[in-house]
């Protein structure tokens, strides 16, 4: 049976989803997701044998969000993830994450070899540090309007997303990017491309998950998630010791086909490549006709692929 509570971690609060018993493996989400966003995978790893347990990420839903843009470097957001292992009492875990939460799990496995001893990816390969901050290189190459520029201003993007987080929900979750330029902002205009009147939601996503969403951004905001973009350039600078380190645990790679991030601007040249990064790497599974939001679209096939890994895995 699921259950939730709220954890104290790293100088925050972590509220979390958790069922199961066996080994440990944690789920980091993205964004605009919450824990929420395992709801197929919280239940279908449990009774797999695992110990699953899901944090509304720092800044997110009913986690704390600081105020400071500085307190979301990726070492603020791996060492809530160590804490959290060590909150649940063991020394050895496996780490899942998707999106942003890929980025986490990636970083977590890179800095903590000793202690989590698998990764898997979701939708976001593996870090490949480049020799210049990202938002200098995306200028170098004349480009102004990605997303990752537009919200940076802290303030901008909130303003758009929190006019009707339903709105801004609807469009983002069950739009998806599967479109590259729905990563790019049209001058003068903001991220949303609003929906048709009264397009459907996905199959994936009913109204009852989308209301699960838009009741937590409503009460939290979007700026803790905003956040985390504002430290793209911090977290280059402050990884320089990892230069050109491989992730030397076993991993795994789960993208869709037709996710933007997965072929766009960054992410094809990274998946095509990510074995430079990752030299165990197990599997890279790239989902026909699957999206962005891959553990929620296809979430047999996510599951069965995730349970197979972790039988893997030495805890």
């Amino acid at each position: 049976m699921q259950t939730t509570r709220t954890v104290p971690v790293n100088g925050i609060e972590l509220f979390v989803r958790e069922q199961g018993s066996g080994p440990l493996v944690l789920l980091c989400h993205g964004w605009p997701e919450l824990s929420y966003s395992w709801r197929h995978q919280i239940t279908a790893l449990a009774a797999a044998g695992y110990r699953v347990v899901a944090p509304d990420m720092r800044g997110f839903g009913r986690s704390s969000a600081p105020a400071e843009v500085a307190a979301y470097s990726m070492f603020d957001l791996v060492g809530d993830m160590v804490a959290l292992t060590a909150a649940c009492g063991v020394h050895r875990a496996a780490i899942v994450g998707h999106d942003w939460g890929a980025a986490v799990a990636w970083h977590a496995a890179l800095f903590r070899p000793d202690l989590f001893c698998g990764v898997a990816g979701l939708s976001v390969p593996p870090p490949y540090r480049g020799r210049e901050r990202p938002l200098d290189a995306l200028r170098k190459q004349g480009i102004e309007n990605f997303y990752w520029q537009y919200f940076q201003p802290p303030g901008l993007a909130e303003a758009e997303f929190e006019r009707d987080p339903e709105l801004t929900l609807r469009t983002i979750l069950g739009g998806g990017f599967a479109d590259p330029q729905a990563l790019f902002v049209a001058p003068g205009q903001g991220l949303l491309r609003s929906p048709p009147p009264n397009q459907p939601l996905p199959d994936w996503l009913d109204e009852d998950d989308l209301a699960e969403f838009v009741a937590a951004y409503r009460a939290s905001g979007f700026r803790g998630g905003l956040n985390w973009y504002r430290n793209i350039d911090r977290n280059w600078e402050l990884t320089a010791p990892w230069q050109d380190a491989q992730i030397r645990q076993p991993s795994l790679f789960i993208g869709g086909a037709q996710d933007a991030v997965v072929t766009g601007l960054l992410g094809g040249k990274r998946v095509a490549e990510m074995e430079r990064v990752l030299p165990a790497l197990t599997r890279k599974l790239i989902i026909p006709e699957a999206g962005h939001w891959i553990q929620q679209e296809r979430p047999g096939e996510v599951n069965a692929t995730l349970v197979e890994f972790l039988k893997r895995l030495e805890f």
